[in-house]
């Protein structure tokens, strides 16, 4: 997230799950996108990937790219084949997947294709989202499941942290129930179809639904797809009254409610940002 000022700084790095076995690269907006594989060798000496791994925090776009490339089909494919796969997604997603493509390591026969994986990414997350824990939990924040799960998309893209994932969702939660717009950087990077380490004044005045500098409330959809601990955390928050986070560096995410705080933390990170880019390269 971002503190609130005139003259704003990006204050965190969003999160990108990595995981692999053999990895083999996937283009996606301009970004190569690690593809996590097993691979076996046929009797005829040629490798064939027989899983493919779904890390946490992927975006769905993400998960396409690794489907066309695991599967050797032409880019944009899977994307395709979205009207034909018949996805049992919940009213609220408007047939958009995302948040729904549950992170976890899918099987590849001979026959599988991308309607297929599709469809078991979904039933996979609906076996997890529709459970007691996670629809009683989203009940008690006062949400429905799929609100939950956006809350816990977002979590998932701002910390990296299984420790700091509940107080993130606190904060969300604290803003929300203070009429405060949530303003995180995560949701902006994801209206620009990118993962940046800044975020400048002109990113948070884009026209998006997912600029949740500008916008009220939650983002119209998940932004990644979360894994467990991240959902978790959004029908479990912790206790707290934050109202404000930065990672001023990896391990250290510092949450208060002051602002005069949180002021200074940021005016820590980006000295230390400065001192990092000064570094001569090697």
């Amino acid at each position: 997230m971002q503190m609130n000022t005139p003259s704003r700084n990006t204050i965190r790095l969003t999160r990108r799950g990595r995981l692999a076995l053999v990895v083999i690269g996937a283009l996606v907006a301009g970004t190569v996108v690690a593809v996590p594989l097993l691979l076996i060798t046929d009797d005829d000496g040629e490798s064939r990937p027989t899983t493919l791994v779904v890390p946490e925090g992927w975006r769905a776009s993400q998960v396409y790219a690794a489907v066309d490339q695991v599967l050797a089909l032409p880019a944009g494919t899977t994307r395709k084949s979205l009207g034909k796969a018949d996805l049992k997604l919940p009213d609220e997603a408007g047939g958009n997947p995302e948040g729904y493509l549950f992170p976890a390591t899918y099987p590849l026969d001979e026959k599988a294709t991308p309607e297929k994986l599709l469809s078991r990414m979904v039933a996979t997350a609906n076996r997890k989202f529709n459970g007691a824990p996670v629809a009683a939990g989203a009940q008690r924040n006062a949400m429905n499941v799929y609100q939950a799960v956006t809350v816990a998309s977002i979590v998932q893209a701002e910390t990296a942290a299984k420790a700091d994932m509940g107080k993130v969702a606190r904060v969300v939660f604290n803003r929300l129930e203070r009429g405060m717009p949530l303003q995180m950087d995560s949701t902006v990077n994801y209206a620009l179809g990118r993962s940046a380490a800044r975020t400048t004044e002109a990113d948070t005045r884009i026209d998006s639904p997912y600029n949740s500098y500008q916008r009220m409330g939650l983002p119209p959809t998940p932004i990644d797809n979360p894994g467990e601990d991240a959902v978790r955390a959004a029908v479990n928050p912790a206790p707290g009254d934050w109202l404000y986070f930065v990672t001023v560096e990896p391990g250290d995410t510092r949450f208060t409610a002051d602002y005069a705080e949180h002021q200074r933390n940021v005016a820590e990170f980006n000295a230390r940002q400065k001192k990092t880019t000064a570094r001569p390269q090697r």
